[in-house]
């Protein structure tokens, strides 16, 4: 009698592709699954390679990840209110400029606009209605803006850390130790979630 199959079993059509450990030995020692070093704790990108600051402009904070070789990536703070009011959209196109023309040349990056810490880089529009001047945060040269923010606003929600950047800034060296002063610490920045200033 021939065998009957299944009906209505689904197969897994990734099961071909899932990690199979298979035994290997290195002069006669086994060597252990990659898996087996999994970290779920291991540091983020951004905890090894950026400091966090933050600038607060009317009562919103935004979040500068400064990297060692002096690269910022402008942000949302985590406790943005645009968040908790949903974020629609994003434009570059603050009036007299539309920020994402910004071209950049060489190492040195010519041709990038000049920003200062107050200056307008972007407008967010949050599902109220309610339209935030996003700041520059920080005095320096315009390098790229996140485009992709102009098509899928809402990626904003799921982003990871560091992900769903405005722009990148890139300050002079002579202007890094006044910038730095003039931005937030992570711890206070902590201080003020406390006192609920932010």
């Amino acid at each position: 009698m021939p065998a009957i199959e299944a009906v209505g079993a689904e197969e897994d059509p990734f099961e071909p592709y899932y990690f199979q450990h298979e035994e290997q030995k290195i002069c006669g020692e086994p060597v252990s699954p990659i898996t087996d070093w999994y970290d779920p704790n291991y540091p983020s990108v951004v905890d090894r390679f950026f400091t966090r600051y933050y600038y607060i402009k009317g009562g919103a904070p935004y979040q500068v990840l400064y990297h060692s070789n002096r690269i910022c990536l402008i942000c949302l703070a985590p406790t943005h209110p645009a968040y908790g009011e949903g974020i629609a959209s994003v434009s570059y196109d603050v009036g007299n400029m539309d920020r994402s023309q910004n071209v950049v040349k060489g190492k040195s990056k010519k041709g990038g606009m000049i920003l200062q810490a107050d200056t307008t880089l972007a407008l967010l529009t949050t599902e109220t209605g309610t339209v935030y001047k996003i700041p520059s945060c920080i005095r320096g040269k315009l390098v790229e803006v996140n485009t992709a923010l102009q098509t899928d606003a809402k990626q904003l929600h799921q982003a990871a850390e560091g992900a769903g950047y405005f722009a990148i800034l890139l300050p002079k060296i002579e202007n890094c130790s006044d910038i730095i002063s003039n931005l937030l610490t992570q711890q206070q920045y902590d201080e003020q979630l406390k006192k609920g200033e932010t």
